[in-house]
C-alpha cells in the first residue's frame, strides 16, 4: 500500500508539473519579454525555425501543384541573399555548385572571350585572336543578351558563362547587341589554352617597350607574370607596359604577388572585416622590376584585384596609369559551402589602397574607381588601339627624359 501510495503521489506530482509547464509556456507565448536574455534568444530562435518548417510543410503538402522542399529552400536562400542588395553576393544551389566543382577538375570549352556583367547580360571586354568568338565576328563592346533561348539579364558572371561554356565541338547560339542592333550567331566551342600572362616587344621611336598583359588573378598568376617580366628584361626592354585592361580580378594573394614584382617595399593594400582589426598587406620584398619606367593600362573592365595592383602602383608613384576610370569595386568575397550541398558566395570585407582610399561607392555599391593619370579613350579598331598608343607615348617619354 505504501508503494502504491508513493507511485500515485508521483503521478499526481508529475501531472501538476506538466500542467504548470504548459500554462507557463502559454503565458510566456504572450509575454516573451519576461524571459532572461539567453532563454529569450533560444525561445525565439526555436520559434523561427518552427515557423519556417511549418510554412515549408504547408506549401509542400497543400499548395495546388507539387513542390519540393529543396526547391523552396533554394528560392528562399536566393531571395535572402538578394535582399542584401549586393551585386557581388549570391546563393549557389547544390547542382550549380557541384557542376562548378566538377569543372575545376575538367576543362570545359569556351568561345574565347573575357566579359563583364551588365543588367542586360555580358559586355564583351576582349576577344582572343583566332578564337571561335573572333571567327563568329564578336567584338569588344558587344553585349551578349541570350545564350540559346535563355536570357543573360541580371545573372552573375559565373552563371552567364556557365550557359556559354560546354563540351568542345558543340555549338551555342548567342544573341548580342551592337550599336542598338540585335544579332544572332552560332559559335562552336573549343578548348582554348590562353595563358594568364604574355608579353611582346614594342618599338616606339627606338625605345624598346615590353608590353606585358595579365588577364586574371587565378592561383599561380603572379609567378607567371614575373616570368614574363623577366623575359622582357632579358630581351633588353627599356620600359614596361602592364596591361590590365579587361582584367576582372581574382585572388588577393596573387594581387600582392603581382604588385610586389614592381614595388620593393611598403604597403600594397589593407582590408577590413566585421569584428576584426584592419589587416595590412605589405610588399613581399622580392621585386624583379622595381625601377624600370612603368605604365599601367586600364579600362572600365579593370576590377577587383586588378584595381588593387593599379592603385598600389599609382599611390607609390611607381607607375602612371593610362586609360579610363576603372570599374570601382571596393569589397571582396568568400565562398562558404552549406549543409544542403549549395554555397554562399558573399561579401566579407572592404579593401583600401595604400593612401587609404576605398574604390567602391560605399559598401557593396560600385564606385568611381581609379582616375588615370593620362586619359585615353577605350574606342579602338583593328588598326588603332588608343589606350596602347597613349601608354607607349607616356612610358617612352619617361625613358627619354631619364
Amino acid at each position: 500500500m505504501k508503494s502504491l501510495h508513493i507511485r500515485v503521489g508521483g503521478l499526481i506530482a508529475g501531472l501538476v508539473v506538466a500542467i504548470a509547464v504548459l500554462l507557463l509556456g502559454v503565458w510566456l507565448g504572450g509575454h516573451p519579454g519576461t524571459l532572461p536574455p539567453l532563454l529569450h534568444s533560444g525561445f525565439f530562435e526555436s520559434r523561427r525555425e518552427t515557423v519556417t518548417d511549418q510554412a515549408l510543410n504547408i506549401l509542400t503538402t497543400r499548395y495546388y501543384r507539387p513542390l519540393t522542399r529543396s526547391s523552396l529552400v533554394d528560392v528562399g536562400l536566393s531571395g535572402m541573399v538578394a535582399s542584401l542588395d549586393d551585386p557581388y553576393s549570391h546563393y549557389i544551389d547544390p547542382q550549380t555548385y557541384r557542376e562548378r566543382s566538377e569543372q575545376s577538375t575538367r576543362v570545359l570549352a569556351g568561345i574565347g572571350i573575357t566579359a563583364e556583367t551588365e543588367p542586360q547580360g555580358l559586355r564583351v571586354v576582349r576577344v582572343f585572336e583566332h578564337s571561335p568568338a573572333a571567327g563568329a565576328g564578336l567584338r569588344a563592346g558587344d553585349v551578349i543578351i541570350k545564350a540559346g533561348s535563355t536570357s543573360l539579364a541580371d545573372r552573375s558572371d559565373d552563371s552567364a558563362f556557365d550557359l556559354i561554356r560546354g563540351p568542345a565541338g558543340t555549338s551555342v547560339q548567342l544573341t548580342f547587341t551592337r550599336d542598338g542592333t540585335q544579332h544572332v550567331v552560332s559559335v562552336k566551342r573549343a578548348n582554348i589554352a590562353v595563358p594568364v600572362a604574355t608579353w611582346q616587344m614594342l618599338d616606339y621611336h627606338n625605345v624598346r617597350i615590353g608590353h606585358v598583359k595579365l588577364t586574371g588573378f587565378p592561383e599561380g598568376s603572379g609567378d607567371e607574370l614575373r616570368a614574363q617580366v623577366r623575359a622582357a628584361l632579358d630581351a633588353h626592354a627599356q620600359a614596361l607596359l602592364l596591361d590590365l585592361r579587361g582584367n576582372g580580378g581574382g585572388l588577393i594573394s596573387e594581387a600582392i604577388n603581382v604588385a610586389s614584382a614592381f614595388i620593393a617595399d611598403g604597403e600594397i593594400m589593407s582590408a577590413v572585416q566585421r569584428g576584426q582589426p584592419r589587416r595590412v598587406y605589405m610588399a613581399r620584398g622580392d621585386a624583379v622590376a622595381p625601377e624600370i619606367p612603368l605604365v599601367v593600362l586600364v579600362d572600365h573592365g579593370t576590377a577587383s584585384s586588378a584595381e588593387i595592383v593599379t592603385a598600389a602602383l599609382q599611390d607609390h608613384d611607381r607607375a602612371k596609369v593610362v586609360g579610363t576610370r576603372t570599374y570601382g569595386k571596393g569589397v571582396f568575397q568568400i565562398t562558404e559551402r552549406l549543409i544542403n550541398g549549395g554555397a554562399l558566395d558573399f561579401t566579407i570585407g572592404q579593401y583600401f589602397t595604400p593612401n587609404g582610399h576605398n574604390l567602391g561607392g560605399g559598401g557593396a555599391t560600385q564606385g568611381a574607381g581609379i582616375t588615370p593619370n593620362v586619359y585615353a579613350s577605350e574606342a579602338s579598331s583593328a588598326e588603332h588601339d588608343g589606350i596602347l598608343a597613349a601608354g607607349e607615348r607616356t612610358v617612352a617619354a619617361e625613358v627619354q627624359s631619364g
